[in-house]
């Protein structure tokens, strides 16, 4: 049997109140408190208790529409929309594919080469105000197996890091690769710039 030291003998004596005795105390003032509270209102605990409004009214339902808030436009995904306007031109799918039909029917002896026009075919995947955005897409858009690059450009005093692809010799190999690139689901944009 252990034997307790001297100390806790002394720390344990007849000089302190133990634990049962406030526990006892206090449920014994919390039901003082109780039965006061059920005295004063004449031992009714319904009076205790909040009481219904006889007067309220149930809310009016009308056939009108109630005015809602209109939801806040959609923020653009990316902020390359208004980037080098002039220089390039973001080509509609409906516009690609056609170009891509219409290259795919003329004669093999034409030469639709990009450099005798002038035109390049490019994909721009994203445009990000931080680099490591851009980083991150170019990663994802590699495990594809396509190759793309980060761009640098200054916008309105700010740095825009644009992710490309291309050039592409043609419509119809520009109109594949943005096909693949969207059963990956990445959203891309076909451009044409000059």
């Amino acid at each position: 049997m252990a034997r307790r030291s001297k100390n806790q003998a002394k720390r344990n004596g007849n000089q302190g109140t133990p634990g049962w005795v406030w526990l006892l105390g206090g449920l014994v003032g919390g039901a003082v408190i109780v039965l006061f509270l059920l005295m004063r209102n004449g031992g009714d605990v319904g009076q205790l208790l909040p009481k219904p409004d006889p007067e309220a009214r149930a809310p009016v339902v009308t056939d009108e529409p109630v005015a809602q808030d209109a939801p806040e436009p959609r923020k653009p995904k990316y902020d390359f929309y208004d980037v080098l306007r002039d220089k390039e031109v973001v080509i509609p799918d409906a516009e690609l594919n056609a170009q891509a039909q219409a290259e795919a029917q003329a004669p093999a002896t034409e030469d639709p080469a990009p450099a005798a026009s002038g035109v390049r075919y490019l994909i721009q995947a994203g445009a990000f105000r931080s680099s490591s955005d851009a980083e991150a897409l170019k990663a994802r858009i590699a495990l594809t197996g396509e190759l793309a690059r980060v761009e640098s450009a200054q916008i309105e005093g700010g740095t825009i890091y644009r992710v490309r692809l291309g050039p592409y010799p043609n419509a119809a190999s520009l109109a594949a690769a943005k096909r693949a690139l969207g059963n990956h689901g990445i959203e891309a944009l076909a451009i044409r710039a000059e």
